[in-house]
């Protein structure tokens, strides 16, 4: 079963070397677990999607350079995420700020190739007294 996403999930891009953490403003005023829940148009790189540390790939022009310099050693390099397109597919059913809510079943694309994808939905058991 889905489970709807919201601030400070875990996200893993096959090319990073590092989780991340998805960033959801509270715009929509739409909480799940005390937490702002996500849209599938929370995709902005350095504003919703946090860098994974080092990129491996060499569809990043950077990778690419670093390994040329280094004589065709795959060098990484820092991790700066280009999405363009929101995640898919998005919920069927729920709708957050309008939009189709981000469930922990969705994917984004990197432009450099990789797919991110949610390892943890964020939502945390709250405990209240």
């Amino acid at each position: 079963m889905p489970q709807l996403v919201c601030m400070n999930a875990m996200l893993q891009c096959s090319f990073g070397m590092a989780p991340s953490t998805l960033t959801v403003l509270p715009l929509s005023r739409v909480f799940a677990t005390n937490q702002p829940a996500a849209s599938i148009q929370e995709n902005k790189p350095m504003v919703n999607i946090l860098p994974f540390g080092m990129c491996t790939t060499l569809s990043n022009p950077q990778v690419a350079a670093a390994t040329s310099a280094a004589q065709g050693v795959l060098t990484p390099m820092p991790c700066i995420p280009m999405t363009t397109a929101p995640w898919t597919p998005g919920s069927a059913i729920v709708t957050v700020g309008g939009q189709p809510a981000l469930t922990n079943t969705c994917t984004l694309n990197c432009q450099w190739g990789g797919a991110i994808t949610i390892t943890n939905a964020g939502q945390f058991k709250v405990n209240s007294k």
